[in-house]
C-alpha cells in the first residue's frame, strides 16, 4: 500500500445538486487539499437503490486518475456504495473508505455498555443487511430514513433548489425520533454525505456525538499525511 501526504481524492456520484460547505463535494467542507472525480452515469438511483452494480469499474477508473493526481487517500460521496469497499481497496492500493458506515464498529466500541450507534440515512429501505455487512457492522443497528416526500428527496433527486432550514429540520426529526424509539443509542452516524451542515444541530438537540463522512475523512487521510513535530515544540513540553 502506498502512503504518501498528497490530497484526499473524493469520488463523485453524477448529480448537480447545491453542495454548501459541509456538504461532502464542497472544497471548504475539509481542512486539507482535496480533489474530486465524477462518475458519469453514477445517479442516486444506480447507487442507493440498484446497488451501483456495473459502475465498480468506473469507480476503480475514477480513483486510479485521482491518485495519479497525488491523492493519497479516497473516499466516496455515497454511503450506499459500502457493498464494494474491498473491491474498491483491493483495486486502488490506498487507503479508501465507500462509506461512513464504516465507522460503526468503532463507534459502537467507543460507547459505554448498553450503549449503540444509530444511523440516519436518505434511504431506509435500501440500506438492507448487506450494506452494513459490508462495513464490518451489525445489520440490526437502528436505523432512521428522512421521508421520501420531504426535501432532501426533492433536492438530490428532483429539482428543488437548497433549503436549508427544511433540510435541517428533517434530518434533526429524523435523529430525535430514532433516539425515542431506540433509547439505547448513544451516537449518531450519518450514511448520508449530504447531511453533514446538520450534524451540529443534531448534536445541539440531542446532545448526542455525531459521526459523518467528514469525520471518516479526516481520520483516513490524516494517516497517509501524520502531523510533524518539530524540536521546539518537544522542548516546550
Amino acid at each position: 500500500m502506498s502512503v504518501s501526504s498528497g490530497a484526499l481524492g473524493i469520488i463523485m456520484l453524477d448529480t448537480t445538486f447545491e453542495r454548501p460547505p459541509g456538504d461532502v463535494g464542497h472544497a471548504g467542507s475539509w481542512r486539507f487539499p482535496v480533489r474530486f472525480r465524477q462518475v458519469r452515469g453514477a445517479s442516486v438511483s444506480l447507487v442507493v437503490r440498484a446497488g451501483g452494480e456495473g459502475l465498480v469499474d468506473d469507480f476503480v477508473a475514477a480513483g486510479r486518475e485521482l491518485i495519479s493526481e497525488g491523492c493519497s487517500a479516497i473516499v466516496t460521496s455515497c454511503g450506499f456504495m459500502a457493498r464494494h469497499q474491498r473491491k474498491l481497496a483491493e483495486a486502488l492500493g490506498v487507503p479508501v473508505a465507500a462509506s461512513s458506515l464504516m465507522q460503526l464498529p468503532i463507534v459502537e466500541m467507543a460507547l459505554g455498555a448498553g450503549l449503540r450507534p444509530g444511523v440516519i440515512t436518505y434511504d431506509a429501505g435500501s440500506l438492507v443487511p448487506e450494506v452494513f455487512e459490508a462495513c464490518g457492522a451489525d445489520p440490526s443497528v437502528p436505523v432512521r430514513g428522512v421521508p421520501a416526500n420531504g426535501a432532501f428527496h426533492a433536492l438530490i433527486e428532483g429539482s428543488a433548489t437548497y433549503a436549508h432550514a427544511a433540510l435541517e429540520a428533517e434530518v434533526v426529526d429524523a435523529a430525535r425520533k430514532l433516539v425515542a424509539e431506540h433509547p439505547s443509542v448513544g451516537a449518531i452516524v450519518l450514511e448520508c454525505t449530504n447531511m453533514p451542515p446538520f450534524a451540529q444541530a443534531i448534536a445541539t438537540a440531542l446532545g448526542l456525538p455525531v459521526f459523518d463522512i467528514l469525520t471518516l475523512g479526516e481520520w483516513l487521510f490524516t494517516s497517509t499525511s501524520p502531523r510533524t513535530f518539530s524540536r521546539a515544540e518537544q522542548s516546550a513540553l
